[in-house]
């Protein structure tokens, strides 16, 4: 089990918690002190009041809450985000609404989920010709519905 050190900034009200014993990720709350409306289509990025320091061969991975995207159209404006573990600073959130009505982020709401996982780097090695494969370069759909 990997360790997660956590620094809580003045304006953070909440640490990060698993909700169930099999959860996979920890919910990440809004650090704001008034409600943020967001209109349709409409990006903002959301502090948590957090920092982070992951062990080494580790990453968090940002992702949205499954209930906010169904319900409510919210959720990442880059899916999925990676914090790495030289990262320092705060941990905000970069949120977008998709539907087509005004939403109301509250303070201390639970906003996206963040899940830590073991990296590798890989060793680089450029070549002339990759091997073949029966998939070759099919992509986008070539391998049916």
């Amino acid at each position: 089990m990997t360790i997660l050190k956590i620094e809580r900034l003045p304006h953070n009200r909440f640490v990060p918690e698993y909700q169930t014993e099999g959860a996979a990720g920890m919910d990440l709350c809004a650090a704001i002190d008034e409600p943020k409306v967001l209109k349709p289509l409409e990006r903002a990025l959301i502090p948590t009041g957090l920092k982070i320091e992951l062990e080494h061969g580790y990453e968090a991975q940002i992702r949205p809450r499954s209930g906010l995207s169904i319900k409510h159209g919210i959720t990442l404006i880059n899916c999925v985000g990676t914090i790495d573990e030289d990262y320092r600073g705060e941990v905000c959130v970069p949120v977008v609404n998709l539907s087509n009505e005004a939403y109301t982020i509250q303070p201390d709401e639970r906003i996206a989920q963040m899940i830590i996982a073991k990296v590798e780097q890989a060793k680089i090695e450029v070549i002339t010709e990759l091997s073949q494969t029966a998939r070759g370069a099919g992509g986008f759909g070539s391998t049916g519905k």
